[in-house]
């Protein structure tokens, strides 16, 4: 019979820290007097975003938190942004804020993240929180990444001692993943556009991360086996026929021979983003509790 890889099912811890959450807001509304608030802000109509926006409102109102969302028409400019950031900067209603990418290209996106409270910094991508990240000091934790390593935590996934690799090095998981797993005790090689020979790289990976936005990018030869295989990719992509899926960087079906571990897309890291959004959010009201 043919080996097939675990699949690491995001969607089901997802479901599962939601219903955690949901008990444990029940249980400290009545000592705060109110629900956990999360802010997102959504600026344009980018119709990916805007699905994103929408599923990460359905989760606050499965778990119990209230939703500050606000929707800008494209022409909105930074300065009106920054001062609807310090108003919910002071607003104490709002435990989470968060700015939705890509924004449209007049706005700074660096700049207007800046602006947020670190402590409402839902998203996890303030210098200050990166910062607490790079000494290893408790702080809210970049979604994506932290993510993943609940989903290897979950599934009991030993890293100390492993040697990780991470292929991609954005700010939004690439190098946050890399020091999460770090803080891990595993050995971690960040491989980019710019690695030669990736294929020697991936496949001395015990755990390998891919997240870089290109389709098909990881092929079964180029992973170890019995390695894990974590997708953060998610790329749409259409057919012949006009037919468009989401696929990830991993190409799935070949890797499944080779991979002990992997995750789907869709299903696998998505879900876990949107719940360790919501994780932040309940963190930074738990602390409000006097």
């Amino acid at each position: 019979m043919e080996k097939t890889a675990k699949l690491l099912d995001g969607k089901a811890l997802a479901a599962k820290i939601q219903q955690e959450l949901s008990i444990a807001i029940t249980q400290l509304q009545p000592k705060i007097g109110r629900s956990p608030g999360l802010a997102v802000l959504m600026v344009g109509d980018n119709p990916a975003s805007a699905a994103y926006v929408r599923n990460k409102e359905k989760a606050c109102t499965k778990v119990g938190i209230a939703s500050f969302g606000k929707h800008f028409s494209t022409d909105t400019t930074q300065t009106e942004l920054e001062e609807v950031i310090a108003t919910l900067n002071n607003d104490e209603r709002v435990d989470g804020i968060l700015v939705q990418l890509p924004l449209p290209h007049h706005l700074d996106a660096v700049t207007l993240l800046h602006q947020i409270d670190p402590e409402k910094d839902a998203d996890g991508l303030h210098p200050v929180n990166l910062g607490r990240l790079v000494r290893g000091e408790a702080g809210l934790r970049s979604c994506t990444p932290a993510g993943v390593m609940r989903l290897l935590q979950e599934y009991e996934i030993p890293l100390a001692g492993k040697q990780a690799v991470v292929v991609g090095r954005s700010i939004l998981v690439g190098k946050p993943m890399a020091l999460m797993l770090l803080e891990a005790d595993a050995t971690v090689t960040i491989a980019h556009s710019r690695s030669h020979d990736l294929k020697t790289i991936t496949q001395n990976a015990d755990i390998l991360i891919a997240a870089v936005g290109r389709p098909g990018l990881i092929s079964a030869d180029m992973v170890k086996p019995g390695a894990v295989v974590v997708d953060v990719g998610m790329n749409r992509v259409t057919d012949a026929n006009g037919n468009s899926r989401l696929v990830g960087d991993v190409d799935f079906e070949s890797t499944a021979g080779v991979a002990e571990f992997l995750t789907p897309v869709p299903g696998g890291v998505g879900p876990m983003t949107v719940a360790i959004l919501l994780q932040n959010t309940f963190t930074s009201y738990s602390k409000t509790a006097k």
